[in-house]
């Protein structure tokens, strides 16, 4: 009764819903085998990578050295089997995006799959510099494996080094899926565009966001709610924003920020600089310079 009582209203809605108009620019078209990439596809994607980075860690906590090789084969595999499936479905939304149109074939995307897989070795090396990097810059933690467990940096760094492998890839959509899964859990904010070196951590982490275009050097360490960030764009005849352009800051090696600072723009902070807590910079630092706050 209640139902009938609102039909008219429910119709009207759903008419005005369907109108062309009203969802032009956010609408996706579904094409037959043409999907759009899975969030939940991707979630397991990047938990069985970290099976793979971190065995006994994460995925199979049985894994012993024995079954070493036997767990991080299969993983592989059906790390590769997902992934090519996934990057098909985001070449697709990408060409969907762009003025050929044109379908991918799997074997393309079989072959960027396999490229990122080549890349775990040396994802591996770097994060394990990430976490050193946490464990020696933290007096509370106690051990490697607390930090790999707990710490929210681990979680945003994997997530943003297998982004960033798949983003160097020129693969669309996916990365940045990924590093907002880590965004959305952690608070931590990183483009998968950023270029970060080894030995990277982020003290405690929430509220970090590090812009598209930044390029940090190695033993770098931020604390809680740092930006790195861009100042106005730049606009084109049309008045719209320029894409594509360096905009946010480059760090050096060995430079320590503090707790809200907020950097902007495409300045460089010189080697060993120190940036003290809630600071606006938008000026170039010298390398030892120690900027903090007047009294």
């Amino acid at each position: 009764m209640t139902l009938i009582k609102h039909t008219d209203t429910l119709t009207q809605v759903a008419s005005e819903l369907s109108d062309s108009k009203s969802y032009q620019g956010l609408f996706h078209q579904h094409k037959d085998g043409e999907p759009l990439p899975s969030g939940k596809k991707l979630r397991q994607i990047v938990e069985l990578a970290r099976a793979i980075l971190f065995p006994g860690y994460f995925g199979n906590p049985t894994i012993h050295s024995q079954t070493i090789n036997y767990h991080i084969g299969v993983n592989v595999e059906e790390l590769f089997s997902l992934l090519t499936e996934q990057i098909q479905a985001g070449i697709c939304f990408g060409k969907e995006n762009s003025e050929t149109g044109e379908s991918p074939c799997r074997e393309t995307a079989a072959e960027l799959a396999a490229r990122f897989v080549s890349r775990l070795p040396e994802m591996r090396r770097i994060l394990a510099t990430d976490v050193e990097a946490a464990y020696y810059g933290d007096p509370a933690a106690t051990c490697f494996g607390e930090i790999i467990c707990c710490y929210p940096v681990i979680r945003a760094i994997t997530n943003y080094r297998i982004a960033h492998e798949l983003y160097s890839l020129n693969i669309p959509l996916i990365p940045r899926i990924i590093t907002e899964m880590a965004h959305s859990e952690t608070g931590i904010d990183i483009h998968p565009g950023a270029q970060i070196g080894h030995h990277f951590t982020i003290d405690h982490g929430t509220g970090v966001v590090i812009g598209a275009t930044c390029i940090i050097g190695n033993n770098v360490k931020l604390y809680q709610g740092v930006t790195l960030g861009a100042k106005s764009f730049p606009l084109d005849e049309q008045g719209n924003p320029i894409k594509g352009i360096p905009r946010h800051p480059i760090l050096e090696d060995n430079v320590i920020v503090y707790s809200n600072a907020t950097i902007l723009g495409r300045i460089t902070v010189g080697k060993g600089a120190t940036i003290g807590g809630n600071i606006w910079v938008t000026e170039s630092v010298p390398a030892g310079a120690r900027i903090v706050q007047r009294k």
